[in-house]
C-alpha cells in the first residue's frame, strides 16, 4: 500500500475512523470492511493505481457518492482491497453549446452538473432524489434512471462518450461528442451499467438539452394504479413527448412523509388511496394543454381531483413529497426496499400481486408502493407490523427480508419484469441474478468479465461471484 501512497500522497489516503463514512450503507443494511480509501485527483493517477493493483492482485472497489443501495460500493468479505473514491475528480472539463455537450469528470455531483448546464441556459435531464450527493460516475456505472426517464431515458441515453481506466491501467479515451460513430463495439455502453466490474469511469461526455420555457407540475388524487395507467395514456396522447415524468404515490406513503416531515403538507383536504405527481415541460401554452387534458381525465373518471402548482415554490413543495419518500421509508423501519420493473401495462396487476405475495409471507406486513409509472419501475418498501420495531421484528423472524425480496422478485418475473430496474445488482442481488437469469446470459456475462478483467481486480463480488 505504500506504493499507492507514493502515487497520490498520504493526504489522499484514509483508513480507520477517518474513512468510516465509506463503509456505510445508505439504508443501514450493510457495513463494509475497513479498507484503505484512496482519493486520486487525475486520470493519470487512477491509471497508475490500477496498473499497480493489477500487477499485485489487489481488488479495487470504485466509489462515487456512496448512495448505491445494493452494496456495490462496499467490501463485505475482505479487508484486502482498496476503495477508490473519485470525489476529487470533480471538474467540468468543458461545455460546448454548439454540440450540446458537457465533459465532466466522474466525481462531479449531479446537482452541480445541473447548475453548470443552467449557466449556459441548458439542462442535463438526469435527476433523482439523491442528486445532491450522487455523482455522474456512479450514475453511469449503474445506469441510473430517476424521475425523467419517461421523456429523456436512463443515464446511458444521455451519455455520448466515456473515458475509463481499464484493468490493465490503459486509459480508454472515447469522449468524442459525435452522435454517429459506428466503428465497432460500443464500449461506452459496455461500461455503462457494468457497476465498476470492467473498468473505472473517470469522465463522460454528457448530452445537454435546451431549457424548456414552461414547466407544469400537477398533483392528482386517483383511486387505483389502473386509473394511473389510464391517465398516463390520456396525457401521452394529449401532451406527447412533453411528458417529463409521472410518479405514482400511495396514500399510505404520502402519510408517512408528512408524519416524519411535519413542515410538509398534503395537497388535498382529504386523504386518498393513490396519487399521481405529473411533470410536463415545453413551449409556452403547455399549462393550458395540461389543464385541459387533466380536466378531461376528471370528466372520464380517471382522476378525482387535481392541484396545479402556481409557482416554483409550490412546484418544489409537491416534488418534495416525492423526494422525501425514501427517507420516510427508512425512518418508518423499512426492512426490504425493492427496485424491480414490469411492462407498463401490467403495473396494476404488479401492485396487487406484490401486495398479496408480501402479505402471504407475513400477515401483518405493511407495504408502501411508489415510483416511476411512466417506465414501469415501481418500488415496494415493506415494514414490520404497526407498533413493532424493525430490529425486534427481524430478530423474531430471521430470514424474512430475503423471503419478502424473493416474493417480490417472483411477482415481478411472473409479469415479464426485471429484478433490477435502476439500482443495479451489486452484492445484494448477485444470487438473485444467478437464480433468475438464463444460463446463456450468465455465460456471456462471465466471458466478458474474464476477457476484460482476467485477474478479477475490478469490484470483485459485485454483479458476479
Amino acid at each position: 500500500m505504500n506504493d499507492i501512497r507514493s502515487i497520490v500522497g498520504d493526504a489522499a489516503c484514509r483508513s480507520g475512523a477517518d474513512a468510516a463514512r465509506y463503509f456505510e450503507d445508505p439504508r443501514g443494511s450493510f457495513t463494509g470492511r475497513d479498507c484503505l480509501v484512496v482519493l486520486p485527483e487525475t486520470t493519470a493517477q487512477v491509471s497508475q493505481i490500477v496498473r499497480l493493483c493489477n500487477a499485485n492482485g489487489i481488488a479495487i472497489i470504485p466509489y462515487g457518492g456512496g448512495t448505491g443501495v445494493v452494496a456495490g460500493q462496499l467490501s463485505l468479505d475482505s479487508n484486502d482491497a482498496i476503495i477508490l473514491s473519485l470525489e476529487r475528480m470533480n471538474r467540468v472539463r468543458s461545455v460546448s453549446p454548439d454540440d450540446f455537450v458537457m465533459v465532466a469528470e466522474a466525481g462531479c455531483v449531479l446537482e452541480n452538473i445541473h447548475a453548470e448546464a443552467a449557466r449556459h441556459d441548458l439542462m442535463f435531464p438526469l435527476s433523482m432524489a439523491s442528486k445532491g450527493s450522487c455523482t455522474i460516475g456512479g450514475n453511469l456505472a449503474t445506469n441510473a434512471g430517476g424521475i425523467q426517464v419517461l421523456r429523456h431515458g436512463n443515464a446511458r441515453d444521455l451519455c455520448l462518450g466515456i473515458e475509463a481506466v481499464m484493468p490493465s491501467g490503459e486509459v480508454l479515451e472515447e469522449l468524442s461528442p459525435l452522435r454517429k460513430n459506428n466503428t465497432g463495439y460500443d464500449l461506452r455502453h459496455l461500461l455503462i451499467g457494468s457497476e465498476g466490474t470492467l473498468g473505472i469511469i473517470t469522465a463522460a461526455s454528457l448530452m445537454l438539452k435546451p431549457r424548456d420555457p414552461e414547466a407544469v407540475t400537477a398533483f392528482c388524487a386517483i383511486t387505483s394504479p389502473a386509473d394511473a395507467l389510464r391517465t398516463l395514456r390520456a396525457l401521452r396522447r394529449a401532451i406527447g413527448n412533453r411528458m417529463n415524468g409521472m410518479e405514482l404515490m400511495s396514500g399510505f406513503g404520502v402519510g408517512l412523509v408528512c408524519r416524519h416531515f411535519p413542515t410538509l403538507r398534503k395537497p388535498f383536504a382529504g386523504d386518498h388511496d393513490w396519487y399521481l405527481l405529473i411533470d410536463t415541460a415545453g413551449n409556452r401554452g403547455l399549462r393550458d394543454e395540461t389543464e385541459a387534458a387533466l380536466a378531461d381525465c376528471i370528466e372520464q373518471g380517471f382522476v378525482i381531483d387535481v392541484v396545479m402548482a402556481e409557482s416554483e415554490a409550490q412546484r418544489d413543495a409537491l416534488w418534495t413529497l416525492r423526494e422525501h419518500t425514501p427517507e420516510a421509508n427508512h425512518r418508518t423501519g423499512a426492512f426490504c426496499s425493492s427496485d424491480t420493473a414490469v411492462p407498463i401495462g401490467r403495473i396494476d396487476a404488479f401492485v396487487s400481486r406484490t401486495h398479496a405475495a408480501v402479505t402471504a409471507v407475513h400477515q401483518g406486513l405493511r407495504t408502501n408502493s411508489y415510483g416511476h409509472i411512466g417506465d414501469g419501475n415501481i418500488h415496494h418498501n415493506v415494514f414490520p407490523p404497526e407498533g413493532m420495531a424493525k430490529s425486534d421484528f427481524l430478530q423474531a423472524h430471521p430470514g424474512i427480508a430475503n423471503r419478502v425480496r424473493e416474493a417480490i422478485n417472483e411477482a415481478t418475473l411472473s409479469l415479464g419484469g426485471s429484478i433490477s430496474a435502476e439500482h443495479g445488482i451489486g452484492r445484494l442481488k448477485r444470487n438473485d441474478l444467478k437464480k433468475h437469469a438464463s444460463a446463456s446470459k450468465m455465460t456471456v456475462l462471465r466471458q466478458i468479465k474474464q476477457a476484460i478483467d482476467p485477474n478479477n481486480i475490478m469490484n470483485p463480488g459485485a454483479l458476479l461471484d
